[in-house]
């Protein structure tokens, strides 16, 4: 049975700043500092979108000391990953019906 791809999730990522983000937090954890080193963004417009991928639960926060660090939930991004393969596999075999018109 095809299950349902999260849209929520795939609206969080499709924003480039967002999808950079997660590509940074793929490799290691940062703090705010770091990602605005890295992506160039204002501080300000950087938290906004680290909480729309918080809240989507793609990143999680690790407070330390008056930093605030982020890093990657891999479940998030496998359980969409899995979604999406299944959307591909269920379409490889619909090729295979087809409905008659009426």
């Amino acid at each position: 049975m095809l299950t349902s791809v999260d849209a929520d999730l795939i609206r969080a990522l499709a924003d480039p700043l967002r999808l950079r983000i997660v590509t940074l937090l793929a490799k290691e954890t940062l703090c705010t500092t770091h990602l605005v080193e890295e992506t160039g963004a204002k501080q300000t417009n950087l938290s906004n979108h680290l909480k729309v991928l918080r809240e989507a639960g793609v990143v999680e926060t690790e407070p330390c000391g008056r930093f605030t660090y982020y890093r990657l939930r891999p479940d998030a991004i496998a359980r969409l990953a899995g979604q999406l393969a299944e959307l591909a596999d269920s379409a490889r075999s619909a090729a295979d019906r087809k409905r008659t018109c009426p």
